[in-house]
């Protein structure tokens, strides 16, 4: 079969694919290694990352080899589209080094506009979270069913998710906590694995700083064909990273964007 015979869901599946057969030897593995990215602070890097990321570009360079790829751990690629595939093989890595099943494999392909397709993949618990332009799908241990993102409204409703106080600054994290003495439950460290929940209904918010583009593509894709609202802390696109509000509806999104962005 030509490469014009996959489709791109066809293509993010088979990355998606390839990256789990990568990663999980490794997983919760005796003598599993991690390098430091950082000169100060830790930002932990592995084996299996790079597998990982290997693996998907090696499907890439088959059946999509004109489209770019930008990956965390080797960089961008240039292609002669106007199409990129944003890779993030293994987000949270901190998670994966200390055997919680909460990191992911993210995948996502846009264009200048940002995401329009998008997949978070748990290898170890066998879900797979699915966002197309015609919405948003889950196949995992309990079979294939659609994602419809909560309807709360109130944030006194709502549980929240983050990974602060690990990132950001003071200022940041006062923001954060502006919205967390709100909501009725707080929840930390879940990384890419929060975002899946809240396209799954099963959270309301998800609020973070300090995000790359490779953190946050496919985890827009995903909640937005779910039905929710993803921004940066000023309402805008924030597909090249940084500072994320996720909501499961227009009305918490406004909400928590008030709280936000309160400074007195």
């Amino acid at each position: 079969m030509t490469s014009a015979a996959f489709s791109d869901l066809d293509v993010a599946h088979r990355m998606a694919d390839a990256a789990r057969e990568a990663i999980l030897p490794h997983f919760r593995s005796a003598g599993l290694q991690s390098d430091n990215k950082l000169d100060e602070g830790f930002d932990p890097v592995t084996i299996a990352d790079r597998a990982a990321e290997l693996a998907m570009r090696s499907v890439l360079a088959e059946l999509r080899p004109e489209d770019g790829i930008l990956g965390e751990e080797f960089g961008e690629t240039n292609g002669v589209s106007d199409r990129t595939w944003v890779l993030d093989p293994i987000d949270g890595t901190r998670g994966f080094i200390s055997g919680t099943p909460t990191w992911g494999v993210l995948i996502a392909l846009g264009d200048t506009d940002g995401p329009f397709l998008g997949i978070i993949d748990q290898p170890y618990i066998g879900e797979r979270f699915i966002g197309t332009p015609e919405g948003a799908s889950l196949t995992g241990p309990l079979g294939e069913q659609g994602l419809r993102t909560r309807k709360t409204a109130s944030l006194s409703e709502a549980t929240l998710f983050t990974t602060f106080p690990e990132v950001g600054s003071d200022a940041e994290r006062a923001a954060f906590q502006r919205v967390a003495t709100q909501v009725q439950l707080t929840r930390y460290g879940m990384d890419c694995y929060a975002y899946a929940l809240l396209a799954a209904g099963q959270c309301d918010l998800v609020v973070e700083a300090g995000l790359n583009a490779y953190d946050i593509q496919a985890p827009i894709a995903v909640i937005k064909a779910a039905g929710g609202v993803v921004t940066n802390w000023q309402g805008e696109p924030v597909h090249e990273g940084g500072q994320v509000v996720a909501a499961a509806t227009a009305d918490l999104h406004a909400a928590a964007l008030a709280l936000i962005q309160k400074t007195t």
